[in-house]
């Protein structure tokens, strides 16, 4: 057996990879991995995104790891803090001293003949690297980090002020005392807006559709009572619990009874907005859930529309000129600064180019298996999050199987785990989405399929996936762990 640079490489350091280096240090310690990070720092997602008011839109009980206890007062985070617990757990746990920053991974090509990865890695420097490795775990997120989602604005360049994308916020944009329009309605526009009206002159939403929302508390107050009374990691536990059950509950009823929970969401706006609330702009056309809901922590965006430092508009961009936007109803927009918050692209594997013996892989062909692996692609996982909860659920539960995937090779002395899935034996493909989102729908074609059972779906339901990962063990008879390289010796 050829032995590896390493037995695990992981694609980025943010949530994900953190999440799969912890569960290798509590599961199969003695394999060797390594984090490639195209950046210089930790933190993927929180630390490239730095818009005014970056926060989580998930509770940091879910979004925290299982295995570390969030400590912050506020269970709705900042980018700050969310950053500052990632490098602490790196730090506590020793991964950080297997991080190789300003490394971008480009390709991998997987070796047959000697049962590894060989991956091609972008040094800062503009070298490259090759490394080979057993287990190649794609950490990425599904962001594409280098172009957002464009959504050509008409006549953009006209606009004599600043034009800011929240994905690459500048350092230097000073809009204090000025008038801002932020393109968009989802999570990041209903973060900008109160956070910019602070010091803005005035803030405008200009919304093509608008989003179902709901205010939460920023903290916990059932979660501190269990810290007041019980252990600390029984609390945390307990919390994370009590969090993951109300948002199921809520997911369940937008499917179960979609008109119940949009008639709770909408009397809640009310009483959030007062005479403020206006249909037009805060009932959507379709039913919750069909898009991500977006979460006020505290109603800050209510409180900031209500105070007039703030409005909304939902009409459609006809053109800009020198002092601001022009709308399709023939209203007019005066701006200074331009904020396109209009929505990001999704990738698959961090745009790596991933082959088989020279031969492209194409993704679109192959079937998820159990919503981190993908058929007849061997050693390799990625981490797609949940739409409908935390991603870190997701990327724990995927770190979980495929650190004990390469336990078991460990123990097996095998060199190869493949989901195997004949022609003859694949299932009927149904959409992987039962979502309306816009970056959803754009990259429809980029997905794998996906079937209606595990494990061959994208499952978003973090409750089965849980059972299925607890009851179905990682030798399941469709993984099958192999010797490639040593043909004349048995599977596992």
């Amino acid at each position: 057996m050829t032995e590896p640079d390493f037995d695990v490489l992981i694609v980025g350091a943010g949530i994900s990879g953190i999440s799969m280096a912890a569960h290798l240090g509590m599961i199969c310690p003695d394999a060797s991995y390594a984090l490639f990070e195209r950046r210089q720092a930790i933190g993927g997602t929180w630390d490239l995104f730095r818009y005014p008011g970056v926060r989580s839109d998930s509770d940091m009980h879910t979004l925290g790891f299982s295995f570390a206890p969030w400590r912050d007062e506020n269970a709705i985070a900042d980018g700050p803090a969310i950053l500052a617990y990632l490098e602490q757990v790196a730090e506590e746990r020793g991964i950080i001293d297997n991080i190789y920053f300003d490394r971008e991974v480009l390709s991998a090509d997987w070796d047959a003949a000697k049962a590894l990865w060989r991956v091609t890695a972008r040094l800062g420097d503009g070298r490259t690297q090759v490394v080979t490795c057993r287990w190649l775990y794609f950490a990425s997120g599904y962001y594409d980090y280098d172009n957002p989602h464009d959504a050509e604005l008409p006549d953009l360049g006209a606009f004599g002020g600043t034009v800011a994308h929240p994905q690459f916020w500048p350092d230097d944009l000073d809009y204090a005392g000025k008038r801002v329009v932020v393109i968009g309605s989802g999570a990041t526009a209903v973060t900008l807006v109160p956070a910019m009206a602070q010091t803005a002159k005035h803030v405008t939403m200009l919304q093509r559709t608008p989003t179902w929302m709901a205010a939460g508390p920023r903290r916990d107050r059932i979660g501190k009572l269990f810290e007041r009374v019980l252990p600390e990691r029984w609390a945390y536990w307990l919390t994370r619990q009590k969090n993951i059950a109300l948002r199921t509950y809520f997911f369940r009823l937008s499917r179960r009874d979609p008109g119940k929970l949009a008639g709770m969401l909408r009397d809640m706006l009310k009483k959030q907005l007062g005479p403020a609330y206006d249909p037009k702009h805060f009932e959507p056309p379709y039913n919750p859930w069909q898009q991500r809901l977006c979460l006020v922590p505290d109603g800050d965006l209510f409180a900031t529309v209500k105070s007039g430092k703030a409005d909304v508009v939902t009409d459609t961009v006809s053109g800009f000129d020198a002092g601001g936007v022009k709308l399709t109803s023939g209203a007019y927009l005066p701006a200074d600064v331009v904020v396109t918050a209009t929505g990001l692209r999704l990738v698959l594997a961090g745009k790596v180019a991933v082959s088989m013996g020279g031969q492209p892989v194409d993704f679109t062909q192959t079937y998820f298996y159990r919503g981190t692996m993908f058929s007849n692609v061997p050693n390799l996982s990625v981490v797609f999050g949940y739409l409908n909860a935390s991603w870190t659920l997701r990327a724990d539960n995927n770190a979980r199987f495929a650190a004990e995937a390469v336990a078991h090779m460990r123990r097996t002395g095998t060199s190869a785990a493949t989901p195997e899935l004949l022609p003859e034996d694949e299932p009927p493909a149904v959409e992987p989405f039962d979502y309306t989102s816009g970056y959803l729908q754009r990259a429809r074609p980029l997905m794998p399929k996906n079937a209606a059972e595990l494990p061959w779906r994208l499952n978003h339901d973090y409750y089965e996936d849980a059972r299925d990962f607890r009851s179905r063990p990682v030798s399941d008879g469709i993984l099958r762990f192999t010797n490639p390289d040593r043909p004349e010796e048995p599977a596992a």
